[in-house]
């Protein structure tokens, strides 16, 4: 079939020709990023935390309503700690100061040297005076654990300073050192300047995501210091229970906690799988609603397609007819409109994979977003192009049954 005679009534109805086309190009560039996004989403909220089978560790939050000193936090944390571990069911127990996926806790500024004054990467701090690579399963890709000797213990009221031991993950280690290499006993300093403090790591461990989670690399950037902290009323707890065992565990721990406890105590027991669910609520809801959008844009620009289709076979009755009656056959009529709306919709997929590259620079600009990988625009192209013949081909089926004396005889 020539592509000319196409062409010349395309252009005597331009309208809904650009229409379609643009339709098809808006409709391919919302559909590449929003499903890129969905993606990219989807793989952040599914990314380990660092934490080995997360659906059998859970944490307990014990506030003392009753003040206490220094050495009477520090009896209470030691027998509240041995009183966890005698659950039956419990396999490890850490005090520490906050949980992965939480969004609450504290972050402190790190720096590879002293003379960086602003330039300080903010760093999730775990303070434990436990060993967190035994509850927590983590890998440790170079060093060692904390050894007893090492934990101090500390009243936040009277001063800050944190022995000089710590163990950071690899991503924080490869921003501190870009150059690679190992990290074993090399000083990294807390804050900047020459107030900053000078820290040795003694371990590196593969991976532990922040309270944040943030995206990207920085959502592992943590550091643990050992530590046993008192000067607040709050004492937190992460547990690791035996497998299937969690939900009891929990509930024998909670007793266990109220009953070591003086005077009034208020507990909080919640899931790490709960903390996770909590901090991706937002990307799962955004994920579902960009789905929600992209099958809107689909149906809209199907039934758009339909519509001017319609319209066209509606308009050209009489044209089919007589090409009917000069010997066209139905798969001559069936080709055309398939033609011709292969044409349309190429056009519009040709300057919506424009439009999709344009709207990426803007969100990786303005958002820091990712970039639009080529297999999404290519995906797009492939949809829209399926999309348009499947929508046209009723309309020219139509067309294409329609008899010549039928034809010849509509006004």
């Amino acid at each position: 079939m020539e592509i000319r005679p196409i062409l010349s009534a395309l252009m005597r109805s331009k309208t809904g020709a650009i229409l379609v086309a643009m339709q098809v190009a808006l409709s391919l560039a919302i559909l590449a990023n929003a499903l890129h996004i969905v993606n990219v989403r989807q793989q952040v909220a599914a990314r380990p935390s660092g934490v080995v089978a997360e659906q059998e560790v859970f944490s307990l939050l014990a506030r003392n309503m009753r003040p206490a000193g220094h050495n009477e936090q520090l009896a209470l944390q030691k027998r509240q700690t041995a009183v966890l571990r005698a659950v039956p069911g419990v396999v490890s127990v850490a005090q520490v100061s906050q949980i992965p996926m939480s969004r609450s806790g504290s972050t402190t500024g790190l720096s590879a040297n002293r003379s960086e004054q602003k330039n300080t990467t903010p760093t999730a701090v775990y303070i434990t005076p436990d060993s967190l690579i035994n509850t927590w399963g983590l890998q440790l890709a170079e060093g060692r654990d904390f050894t007893p000797a090492e934990i101090a213990e500390i009243d936040q009221n009277v001063t800050e300073d944190f022995p000089p031991q710590v163990i950071i993950t690899r991503a924080l280690a490869n921003k501190l050192h870009p150059g690679g290499g190992s990290m074993l006993n090399q000083p990294v300093f807390m804050g900047s300047g020459v107030g900053a403090q000078q820290l040795q790591v003694v371990g590196v461990v593969e991976r532990l995501q922040t309270q944040g989670a943030e995206t990207g690399q920085r959502g592992e950037y943590s550091m643990l210091t050992p530590v046993r902290l008192t000067g607040d009323s709050d004492t937190l707890f992460t547990v690791r229970a035996e497998r299937g065992q969690r939900d009891r565990v929990m509930k024998d721990a909670e007793q266990a906690i109220r009953a070591a406890s003086p005077g009034d105590v208020i507990v909080r027991v919640r899931t790490l799988i709960e903390e996770r669910d909590k901090r991706y609520r937002a990307d799962r809801a955004l994920s579902w609603m960009l789905i929600a959008v992209s099958t809107l844009l689909l149906l809209v620009t199907a039934s758009g397609i339909v519509g001017i289709a319609s319209l066209w076979v509606s308009q050209r009755t009489k044209q089919i007819g007589v090409r009917r009656a000069l010997g066209a056959r139905r798969i001559d009529i069936l080709r055309y409109f398939l033609t011709e709306n292969f044409m349309i919709t190429s056009v519009g997929v040709a300057a919506g994979v424009l439009l999709a590259l344009g709207l990426n620079h803007l969100l990786v600009s303005q958002l820091e977003m990712a970039r639009l990988p080529p297999g999404y625009l290519l995906a797009g192209a492939i949809v829209f192009w399926l999309l348009g013949v499947g929508a046209v081909y009723g309309p020219a089926w139509r067309a294409a049954s329609i008899s010549p004396a039928t034809a010849t005889r509509s006004t």
